[in-house]
């Protein structure tokens, strides 16, 4: 019997030793994935559309084939490899991005500029679009373009191309097509199939909304219904101001750029827009363009001055007295030309605020801070993937309209 109870003690040792032992050899636990929270409109008081011209152009020199910085960061004589005292890199602009000068299709800087947007109010970007062909840097910038689609979904917010039918002569010089309005057939084919039956494309009238920046090659009403005898969904066509006349019946309105002063505005909105069945105005912070410094060419001519701020509080007053269904804002980043509302060192976040002002965004809570923070972090805690969890996280909680959650995630993270 106590043989028995001898054997019967080891034998329950032997099992919890090597129940032990198997414990011990356990990989760690997997980190718990985020949290996929679907987008939360931001609520608002005032009804018109707010969309922004978006530039998808910019490239470094580690996100570019050939290392070097793209030429709307450089032009032709500045060099962002060169970092002044003030810590900045030389790039062809008077004005410097907050986050620094970045590549367009950087999972980083679209979701800075995406949730920067969403919290500020508006509705949707309005992307500037060379086509489908491999020519200059067209294809880049068709590919950042659709970088900033597969996410535009997820933030919750809209799209619709501008298209730029000057590069139809460049693709027809360079062999890629026989005519300009066979190039410009096969980018509207592509659009039709890619990108108009997304649900957040842009719909005007119940159809595709599609922007024209001009016409400049395609300046008769025949080419353009040649071009769109190609695609099935007729869309919702808007030229530049006083440039319909080209597209004859194809277009169905125009929208309002920057030109000189708000005279021209005021104009649009008074004898034009009446006579429009679309019409999207515009607001602009001011306009100083860099190509004489850089030497991109001949400067514009003209500026507009942002004046502390009081040329956006002038033309958002315009748009709010002119009663718009939709509005553009002339620009998110084109630093070449000094339109922008993303951040900069100059005029830190001013200008996304007073669009949020005139939005009429019902929270008061302080965010654009914290999304900077969060990009910040994107980039010093790359590899770390437990940070990159939880700021996966932080994204989610900012879609969904939890900032405060998404603010404690982030002070988490040291």
């Amino acid at each position: 019997m106590k043989r028995y109870i001898t054997l019967l003690f080891f034998g329950i040792m032997s099992i919890v030793v090597v129940s032990g032992c198997s414990s011990d050899d356990k990989s760690p636990e997997e980190p718990v994935k985020p949290e996929v929270l679907a987008p939360v409109a931001v609520e608002k008081t005032n009804s018109t559309k707010i969309y922004v011209h978006y530039m998808p152009w910019f490239e470094t020199n580690e996100s570019s084939a050939d290392k070097k910085w793209g030429y709307h960061w450089t032009m032709a004589n500045k060099n962002p490899n060169t970092i002044g005292a003030n810590n900045r890199r030389e790039i062809a602009s008077y004005y410097y991005p907050l986050i620094g000068p970045y590549h367009s299709g950087d999972k980083n800087v679209i979701e800075n500029h995406l949730l920067l947007m969403k919290y500020s109010g508006i509705d949707g970007v309005l992307i500037d679009w060379y086509g489908t062909y491999d020519v200059n840097d067209y294809r880049m910038v068709k590919e950042n373009t659709e970088q900033i689609i597969a996410m535009l979904d997820k933030v919750g917010l809209e799209y619709a191309i501008v298209y730029e039918d000057r590069v139809t002569t460049n693709v027809v010089n360079a062999g890629k097509a026989i005519s300009v309005t066979s190039a410009a057939k096969t980018d509207l084919a592509y659009m039709e199939k890619n990108y108009f039956d997304d649900k957040n494309y842009i719909k005007v009238n119940g159809k595709p909304l599609l922007l024209n920046f001009g016409p400049i090659v395609l300046q008769t009403p025949a080419e353009w219904t040649n071009v769109f005898s190609s695609i099935t969904t007729k869309p919702t066509f808007l030229t530049l101001w006083d440039q319909s006349v080209e597209a004859g019946a194809n277009a169905s309105g125009e929208y309002a750029w920057v030109y000189k002063n708000s005279t021209y505005l005021t104009n649009f909105y008074t004898n034009t827009k009446p006579k429009l069945s679309a019409a999207i105005g515009s607001a602009y912070p001011g306009f100083k363009d860099f190509y004489a410094e850089g030497g991109g060419g001949a400067a514009i001519g003209w500026t507009i001055d942002h004046n502390n701020g009081a040329t956006l509080d002038e033309t958002l007053s315009l748009a709010k007295n002119a009663n718009l269904n939709y509005l553009q804002l002339i620009t998110w980043n084109d630093f070449g030309e000094g339109t922008m509302f993303e951040p900069t060192v100059e005029f830190g976040y001013t200008y996304i605020e007073k669009v949020k002002a005139f939005a009429g965004v019902k929270s008061t809570e302080s965010v654009f801070p914290d999304i900077s923070k969060m990009y910040n972090l994107r980039i010093e805690k790359k590899g770390n993937a437990d940070a990159q969890n939880k700021l996966d996280q932080a994204f989610n909680y900012f879609v969904s309209m939890q900032p405060a959650k998404a603010k404690q995630l982030i002070n988490e993270i040291k």
